[in-house]
């Protein structure tokens, strides 16, 4: 039961943060909503590859809907969170700067 869960945790911080790095765009979050994400995204994942008809309970399937579920959470995410963004129109190398900055004042743990 305990090795269950430590392995669910490990596999989805590793689809987490594969999913993080592959899918553009700032991401701020921690470790553990890395590792949410990840698992999350395997659930996610693993239900599209069962209605599509592909196995993904377990090898190269299985990663694929992982990080496929996680990165289709995040951009899902971004669509949500991204219309007040869009009203005030592009951005500016001042609106970078200050993005950067801001990124760099929170620290490594965002």
């Amino acid at each position: 039961m305990i090795g269950n869960v430590i392995g669910w945790a490990i596999f989805g911080l590793v689809a987490g943060g594969l999913a993080r790095l592959l899918h553009p765009g700032r991401d701020p979050m921690n470790w553990i909503w890395t590792m949410a994400l990840g698992i999350c995204g395997a659930l996610v994942g693993g239900w599209i590859g069962s209605q599509v008809g592909i196995t993904t309970d377990r090898g190269l399937w299985s990663w694929i809907a992982a990080i496929g579920g996680a990165i289709f959470l995040l951009a899902l995410y971004h669509f949500m969170t991204a219309r007040s963004a869009v009203t005030s129109g592009p951005a500016t190398s001042d609106d970078y700067k200050r993005s950067v900055f801001q990124d760099l004042s929170r620290g490594p743990n965002g």
